[in-house]
């Protein structure tokens, strides 16, 4: 009986490692989207780009300009229409540049969503800036309600520096409404 003593607790021990280990990966998956979204906005990673609310656009960088094209998208499960005002417009780096995008809820109920973005190609990301955006924040329209929805950036002038970035003529800012299941309530 002695000899099982400790092969009980040794069990009983490994039980609770593991079980202190299923937690911790439960609440690191559940914690991963939101890190990796931090660590993206924070490095420019993947073609996040930058965000600095209240920045001031440095003034653009002489002779060099980029075309920046938006690109609009829904979820199948999201009823809105949703498009940029315009699709390309020519930027001089490191000036201030606003565009807008029309989102339109074609139900007859009030509908959520939320916008995640992305910016191609992948290393431009990190030289673009948003200084004011409508993505991450729940968006809540009534029904067949229209809203115009503005975004403020610029193109950081490291970008005509940087050695991988002289091919890049274009960049593309991509946005992609989802639903959101349960909005927050305001109070």
């Amino acid at each position: 009986m002695a000899a099982t003593l400790p092969l009980h607790r040794a069990k009983r021990r490994t039980g609770l490692i593991m079980l202190l280990v299923a937690a911790c990966m439960t609440a690191l998956g559940f914690a991963s989207v939101p890190l990796y979204r931090m660590f993206c906005q924070a490095t420019g990673w993947n073609g996040t780009v930058q965000e600095r609310l209240n920045a001031v656009a440095p003034g653009p960088v002489v002779g060099r300009f980029v075309n920046v094209r938006f690109d609009a998208n829904t979820s199948p499960s999201l009823p809105w229409g949703f498009e940029p005002d315009q699709r390309m417009t020519r930027v001089a780096v490191g000036a201030r540049q606003m565009a807008f995008f029309t989102a339109v809820n074609n139900s007859d109920r009030p509908v959520t969503g939320s916008a995640a973005f992305n910016v191609t190609p992948p290393q431009a990301g990190q030289y673009f800036v948003k200084i004011q955006c409508f993505c991450f924040t729940e968006q809540t329209l009534l029904p067949h309600e229209r809203v115009r929805m503005p975004v403020v950036f610029y193109v950081d002038p490291g970008f005509a520096k940087d050695p991988d970035a002289n091919d890049i003529s274009e960049i593309t800012l991509s946005y992609t409404f989802y639903p959101v299941a349960k909005p927050k309530t305001a109070g």
